[in-house]
């Protein structure tokens, strides 16, 4: 279950969210005390945030900024605010979204979850096989006739995507872009790194040019 961290000040409308994403499945936390907004954050490692701009104590967009210091998870911003300076700040600082009140519950909540499933695209129990090689995504690990090896969190990315689009060319670009929507940084040059790594990995396992290099087009498996 999803953890969602409510950062707002009015009563009335913490509890209307709270009762909202707890019908729908999510677990909820709520700041009680504004005085230090980012180490409650950092206590409860929510998986995303529904964050107010105007707070008793600084503003949303301070906590924004501290919180992109040491986590990716989504920000929401949700409030009165609605000029165009106050969206531009909120995307500028690291938020991900940005809906005013009064917010219409079916898009607040189709944002939510298209945001978790872009962050946290391989948090579940899904199982890829190709040609008797198995991924699991579930502890990053690839298997291959009884043997498997572990995989660094860019691996798996890369290999979920060569695995997701098996038989066709995945142009580099196309994987980097996927990489870079789920948070990644990894260039051209450091695609090529992981690539190398990953082959050397199934190389271990007795898997010899499974991922195979099309000049000047990208990979495929």
């Amino acid at each position: 279950m999803k953890q969602i961290m409510i950062i707002e000040d009015d009563p009335v409308i913490q509890e209307e969210l709270k009762n909202l994403l707890n019908i729908n499945e999510y677990a909820v936390s709520i700041v009680m005390d504004f005085s230090d907004i980012v180490e409650e954050i950092k206590n409860c490692c929510p998986h995303l945030i529904l964050l107010d701009i105007n707070l008793p104590i600084g503003d949303g967009f301070k906590v924004c900024s501290k919180v992109r210091t040491f986590s990716n998870a989504p920000i929401i911003f949700v409030t009165s605010r609605n000029t165009d300076m106050d969206e531009l700040n909120s995307i500028m600082l690291g938020g991900d979204a940005f809906i005013t009140k009064p917010y219409n519950v079916s898009i607040l909540l189709a944002k939510i979850s298209s945001l978790l499933k872009r962050a946290y695209p391989l948090e579940h129990t899904e199982i890829l096989s190709y040609h008797n090689t198995i991924l699991h995504l579930d502890n990053a690990t690839i298997e291959y006739k009884g043997q498997s090896v572990e995989l660094t969190k860019n691996e798996l990315k890369i290999l979920y995507f060569l695995f997701k689009n098996a038989g066709k060319i995945a142009p580099r670009a196309d994987i980097i872009e996927y990489l870079w929507d789920n948070q990644l940084y990894v260039d051209d040059n450091t695609l090529s790194v992981n690539i190398t790594r990953i082959r050397e990995k199934l190389a271990q396992i007795g898997l010899s040019n499974f991922i195979k290099t099309k000049h000047r087009q990208g990979y495929m498996i």
